[in-house]
């Protein structure tokens, strides 16, 4: 089952290169790019979905919940936040691919805020985004953009952690949040046993999200093939106060990753548009996508998702002013 994961995983562009071919389309029309783009994502994030909760599953059979509770009850208020956002970095996923290890995340037992540092930063800020800055606007944007994401990313999820907002799980997340619904420990489990818990918590999970996947990343899709980017060039002067707030709206409904933005970064400044706010724009595509909280709908109730939704927007908006700024 692994070996099949891992080469379906590793093929899945050349699949999808393949089934838009056998339907007779191509990407270089707004609809054959949206199809290719259902068709490669849908796969990736339902194997990772796959892939990580059953790892989860497993290492869970290993450590009771509530001594993953204790080792960071202690660092929810800073060092948890901080690790879960430098745990970001080195994942290079996109919103809707880091969804699943935030499931996992929170069945594990860690706190709330902890798992949304790491929501946050994985999309945001990873070592892709990272070298394409480097490449193409020099160290100093490279440098500013990694200390401003992370510094989003640790804020949003401390503001959510000292919210208290758990309630505002759904209710099967949070029975597995708390530990209802997991052995007391795992030290009488034999290997058969510990795999038979990971495909219980495939079942259990996988399929209560699955819709919510195949909802979110269509709409990606859609967005994906047929959103013009002149358009979005003549928004994002410098001059305009405005500017930044209407990139981040603009840039909520679309849904790509890092390395994707990055060009649309380059081709928009090279219209004309302001590097902060252009900033703010991909940061919002790539940290509030549509289809990630369509997804995260089916986890978090709609007071949390304004909540992260709010919270992170007003982040990006701040890092799209002082790039303005002192650039």
């Amino acid at each position: 089952a692994a070996a099949v994961w891992v080469a379906l995983y590793v093929h899945l562009a050349d699949l999808a290169d393949l089934a838009v071919a056998l339907l007779g389309l191509s990407r270089g029309t707004r609809f054959g790019e949206a199809i290719h783009f259902f068709l490669y994502d849908t796969p990736k994030v339902l194997l990772l979905l796959v892939g990580i909760v059953f790892l989860m599953g497993v290492i869970q059979t290993f450590f009771a919940p509530e001594h993953t509770r204790a080792l960071l009850a202690g660092r929810r208020l800073g060092i948890g936040n901080i690790l879960a956002a430098c745990l970001g970095i080195v994942t290079p996923f996109c919103s809707c691919s880091a969804v699943p290890l935030f499931i996992g995340f929170l069945s594990a037992g860690v706190p709330l805020g902890v798992t949304f540092s790491f929501l946050i930063a994985a999309p945001m800020v990873n070592e892709v985004a990272l070298a394409l800055l480097l490449g193409l606007f020099g160290w100093r944007v490279a440098a500013l953009y990694l200390g401003l994401g992370l510094l989003v990313a640790i804020v949003a999820g401390l503001v959510i952690g000292k919210l208290g907002m758990e309630r505002h799980l759904e209710d099967w997340v949070r029975s597995i949040h708390m530990g209802q619904a997991m052995a007391p420990n795992g030290v009488d489990y034999v290997w058969r046993e510990r795999f038979e818990a990971g495909l219980r918590h495939v079942r259990e999970i996988v399929g209560k999200v699955w819709p919510y996947v195949l909802v979110g990343i269509g709409l990606g899709a859609l967005i994906h093939g047929y959103v013009p980017g002149d358009f979005m060039a003549s928004f994002m002067g410098r001059d305009a106060w405005w500017a930044v707030p209407v990139a981040v709206v603009m840039g909520v409904p679309m849904y790509t990753n890092a390395a994707g933005m990055i060009p649309v970064v380059e081709a928009l400044i090279g219209k004309g548009a302001a590097l902060g706010t252009t900033l703010a724009f991909m940061m919002s595509v790539i940290a509030l996508s549509a289809p990630e909280i369509m997804i995260l709908r089916k986890v978090l109730r709609w007071p949390l998702i304004a909540t992260f939704v709010g919270v992170v927007a007003a982040g990006i908006m701040l890092v799209g002013y002082v790039f303005n700024l002192v650039l």
